[in-house]
């Protein structure tokens, strides 16, 4: 299942939360969202952003 998901603290801050993306799709559909929001402050990668560049590099080694 692929979420998005917008947290906001009683304080005004604001998080986006993606599951279910793998690699860089997280940040391509939560784009929109992080525009809206104003400047990013800090970005937090998940081993999901991970899983496609890994499986990437090993299909590249299998072709060679």
């Amino acid at each position: 299942m692929r979420i998005i998901e917008l947290i906001v603290g009683v304080d005004g801050t604001s998080r986006v939360q993606t599951r279910g993306f793998p690699g860089r799709s997280c940040q391509e559909v939560s784009h929109f969202l992080e525009r809206a929001l104003g400047q990013k402050q800090k970005e937090q990668l998940t081993a999901e952003f991970y899983e496609q560049n890994v499986s990437q590099s090993q299909q590249a080694s299998e072709w060679s």
